[in-house]
């Protein structure tokens, strides 16, 4: 899949700066400061003692999915986990016509943007277990005995799945033979 990037604009949501393409997905760009870079990268930030961004505080957070995200959080997080929109919208519950809309508007609904942070959220768990973006991509895209067989992006579709593939990276992060 080819990877457009645009140049970026800023404009402001919810009270915060978001950094947005124009037009297209920004496919890649780990300089953005989103809700879904956050949750890949900052988990790293406040390991090295520079501390959480209180932009991203739970409470905030949470207002932020209430609003939507805007859409290139999808695009971001498509990126991060390097699978194809195809595969990605199914896990998300969001078909190709619902995506033209939300394109068009420029904002996911809370549901979406939950589900989005969900998955960002697992992606970020599996990069600091892993100690790499391939590794965890790799990891989080192959059968794992684990979780019976299950592929846990696959797995991770409900809230109680996300939570149990959460639960084997931190038995795997801690030496637990699972």
């Amino acid at each position: 899949m080819k990877k457009i990037a645009t140049k970026p604009h800023a404009r402001q949501f919810s009270g915060m700066k978001i950094v947005q393409a124009k037009s297209g997905p920004l496919a890649g760009n780990k300089d953005q400061t989103g809700v879904v870079a956050f949750c890949v990268h900052g988990k790293t930030d406040s390991v090295a003692g520079k501390g959480v961004s209180p932009k991203f505080a739970p409470f905030n957070l949470v207002q932020i999915i209430h609003d939507g995200l805007p859409v290139q959080e999808l695009y971001d997080l498509q990126a991060s986990l390097d699978v194809p929109m195809e595969q990605l919208f199914p896990m998300l519950g969001i078909s190709k016509t619902t995506h033209h809309r939300r394109k068009a508007s420029g904002k996911l609904d809370a549901g979406e943007s939950d589900r989005v942070v969900r998955f960002a959220r697992l992606m970020g768990k599996a990069v600091e277990v892993m100690e790499s973006e391939e590794n965890a991509r790799r990891w989080l895209t192959s059968p794992q005995v684990g979780l019976g067989g299950a592929v846990p992006l696959a797995f991770a579709k409900t809230e109680v799945g996300a939570r149990e593939v959460e639960d084997l990276l931190g038995r795997i992060e801690y030496g637990v033979y699972s």
